[in-house]
C-alpha cells in the first residue's frame, strides 16, 4: 500500500520544531512521534513549559540582582556626581519603546495567522462533518424506504396477484433484490460515530481558539498601554506613574514567559503531527473504519481502488432489475388487475427516489471531497497555524527584552528624578534669586515687599558722594521678582532703571556692595556714579566677570 503523496509537503519549520529534544520529566529522551495519549509524550511538552518557567525565574533573579546592585551603588554615585547622567536612562527608554512596538506588531500578525489557520481547520472539519452526515442520511432514508415502503406495497400486491403464480414469483424476486440493496447499504461504514467526533472536535477547537485569540489581543493591548504609560511617566517625571508601570511591567513579564512556554509546547506538538499526519489519523480510526477506506480518503490516488465500488455497483444493478420488473407488471398485469396500478406506481416512485439517492451517495463517497477538506485542514494547521505560533513566540521574546530594558531604566529614572528634587530642595526659599521665589512673586505681586536701594543717592550737580549698604527692613523676608526692583535700588531715578547687573542671575546685593567697597576707593565710586548709562553697562559686565 503506497503512502507517498505529492499533494502535501510539511513546511521546513515543522521539521525544525519536530527535531526539538523530547525529554520527559525524568530527563529521559523519548520518541518524537505524535502520540498525545501517551503520558511520556505529554511530559515532553510539559517539559518545554518548565524550561520557560526556569527562564522566568532566572530573569527575575537577574533583575533582582541588578536592582540590589543599583541600590548599593547609589550612595557612591551620589558622592561622585550630584546629578547622575540621564543619557543611559534615555537610551534605555528608547530601546525599550522600539522593541515593544516591534513586539506588538509581530504579535498582532502572529495572532491573526494562528486564527486564520485554526479557522481553516474548523471550516474543513465542518465540511467533512456535513459530507459524512449527508452519507449517513442517504443510507438511512434509503434503507427505511426499502424496509417499510417497499414491503407494504409488495404485501398488498401479493394479495392482488394471489391467483397468478407468475406474478407472485416476480414479487418474490423483487423482495430479494430489495434485501440485497439493504445488505449492501449495511456493508457501508458507520459514519454516525465519525460524524459526532468531528463535530465535537470542531466545536471545541472553535471555542478554545476564540478565547485564545481574545487573550492575546488583550495582552498585546496591555503591552502597548504599559509602554506608552512608561514613556509618559519618564517625560512627566512622575514617580508614582513609573512605580505603577514597574509593577505592571513585572506582571507582563511573567505573562510573556508563560505565553512563550505555551506557544512553544503547542508549536512542537503540532509540528510532530504535521510531519506524519496520516499515521496518526489511521491509528485513531482503526477501530472505527477499515484501514483501506481511511487510506483511500487520505491519499485519493487514481491508482487506489474505490472500496465502495462493489457495493454501489450491486446497488445499481438491483435497482435496475427491480425497475425492469415493475415496467413488465405495469404493462401486462394492470389490464388484468387494475387495482394493482397504484401500488406498482408507488414502487416505481420509490425506486426512482432510491436511484437519485444512489447518485448522490456515489458523489459523496468519492474521495475527492473529503480529501480536499483533509488537505485544507493540514495546510491551515501546519502552515498558517504553526507559523503564527512561531511569530507569537517571537513576540514573547521581544516583549521580554523590552520589559527587561524598561525595568532597568525605571529605577535609574527614579534616581535621576530624586536627585533633581533633592537639588531643588537645597535652594533657600527665602533667597530672592531663587527661580521658584521669582515665580511666586510673579504670581503673587502683593506678597512682595520693597527692597532698599543698592546705594543711597543724593546729588546736587549730577554727582554722588558715597554709597551706603542697604538697610535691613524689618518684617520683610519675602522674595521679589527679577532679583530686585530697579526703581527701588536707585531711588526711582530713571537713569539707573536699566542697569545691566539686574536680571542676570547675579548674587545678592549685599555681596555686590561689599565687593564694590573693597575694590574701589571713594573717588572711584564717585566716578562710577557719574558715568553714563552705556558706561555703567560696560562696567557692570566687567565687574560681574
Amino acid at each position: 500500500m503506497s503512502s507517498i503523496r505529492d499533494d502535501y509537503i510539511a513546511p521546513w519549520w515543522t521539521y525544525w520544531l519536530h527535531n526539538f529534544p523530547h525529554v520527559n520529566l525524568n530527563f529521559q529522551p523519548i520518541d518524537n512521534t505524535f502520540t498525545p495519549q501517551d503520558q511520556n509524550y505529554q511530559q515532553s511538552l510539559i517539559f518545554l513549559g518548565c524550561v520557560a518557567a526556569a527562564g522566568l525565574g532566572l530573569n527575575l533573579l537577574c533583575l533582582a540582582i541588578y536592582l540590589s546592585c543599583l541600590c548599593c551603588c547609589r550612595k557612591d554615585e551620589e558622592e561622585e556626581s550630584k546629578r547622575p547622567n540621564s543619557c543611559c536612562v534615555t537610551w534605555s527608554a528608547v530601546v525599550a519603546g522600539l522593541i515593544s512596538c516591534a513586539a506588538v506588531g509581530v504579535g498582532f500578525y502572529g495572532n491573526s495567522e494562528t486564527n486564520d489557520g485554526v479557522y481553516q481547520l474548523t471550516y474543513s472539519l465542518y465540511n467533512a462533518n456535513h459530507t459524512l452526515g449527508g452519507v449517513d442520511n442517504l443510507v438511512t432514508n434509503t434503507m427505511g424506504s426499502m424496509e417499510s415502503g417497499l414491503k407494504q406495497h409488495l404485501a398488498r400486491l401479493d394479495e392482488i396477484f394471489a391467483t397468478r403464480g407468475d406474478y407472485v414469483q416476480t414479487l418474490r424476486f423483487m423482495q430479494q433484490m430489495a434485501d440485497n440493496v439493504i445488505k449492501q447499504l449495511l456493508g457501508l461504514p458507520d459514519w454516525d460515530t465519525a460524524k459526532v467526533d468531528l463535530a465535537a472536535i470542531a466545536d471545541q477547537t472553535a471555542y478554545v481558539e476564540y478565547y485564545r485569540w481574545l487573550t492575546y489581543l488583550l495582552l498585546l493591548i496591555l503591552d502597548l498601554v504599559i509602554c506608552l504609560a512608561a514613556c509618559l511617566g519618564l517625560a512627566k517625571q512622575s514617580r508614582w506613574l513609573l512605580t505603577t508601570m514597574m509593577v505592571f511591567g513585572v506582571l507582563t513579564l511573567i505573562l510573556s514567559w508563560a505565553s512563550l512556554g505555551v506557544d512553544l509546547a503547542t508549536a512542537v506538538g503540532t509540528s510532530d503531527f504535521c510531519v506524519i499526519p496520516d499515521k496518526f489519523i489511521m491509528n485513531q480510526t482503526k477501530d472505527l473504519i477499515s484501514s483501506d477506506i481511511v487510506h483511500y480518503y487520505l491519499y485519493c490516488s487514481q491508482t487506489l481502488p474505490n472500496p465502495f465500488q462493489q457495493s454501489l455497483t450491486i446497488f445499481q444493478r438491483s435497482l435496475t432489475t427491480m425497475q425492469i420488473q415493475i415496467q413488465g407488471l405495469l404493462q401486462f398485469a394492470v389490464p388484468l388487475f387494475p387495482t394493482a396500478e397504484r401500488d406498482l406506481l408507488g414502487i416505481q416512485h420509490l425506486l426512482n427516489s432510491s436511484e437519485a439517492s444512489l447518485h448522490q451517495l456515489t458523489a459523496l463517497l468519492d474521495c475527492r471531497g473529503l480529501n480536499k477538506d483533509y488537505l485544507d485542514a493540514l495546510i491551515g494547521v501546519c502552515y498558517d497555524g504553526v507559523e503564527g505560533l512561531l511569530y507569537l513566540c517571537l513576540f514573547s521574546i521581544l516583549a521580554i527584552c523590552a520589559f527587561c530594558a524598561m525595568l532597568c531604566a525605571i529605577p535609574r529614572a527614579w534616581t535621576h528624578i530624586a536627585s533633581r528634587e533633592r537639588d531643588y530642595d537645597d535652594i533657600d526659599e527665602e533667597d530672592p534669586f531663587n527661580p521658584q521665589a521669582r515665580r511666586m512673586t510673579t504670581h503673587n505681586p502683593n506678597h512682595a515687599t520693597n527692597v532698599h536701594s543698592f546705594c543711597s543717592y543724593s546729588s546736587s550737580m549730577g554727582s554722588q558722594s558715597s554709597l551706603h549698604p542697604p538697610a535691613a527692613q524689618a518684617g520683610s523676608n519675602a522674595p521679589v521678582s527679577e532679583y530686585m526692583n530697579q526703581s527701588a535700588l536707585f531711588g526711582g531715578n530713571q537713569r539707573y532703571e536699566n542697569v545691566p547687573l539686574i536680571g542676570r542671575g547675579s548674587p545678592p546685593p549685599s555681596v555686590y556692595t561689599q565687593q564694590f567697597r573693597n575694590r574701589y576707593s571713594p573717588s572711584m565710586r564717585a566716578t562710577y556714579l557719574s558715568m553714563t548709562e552705556d558706561q555703567i553697562r560696560h562696567f557692570g559686565n566687567d565687574f560681574q566677570a
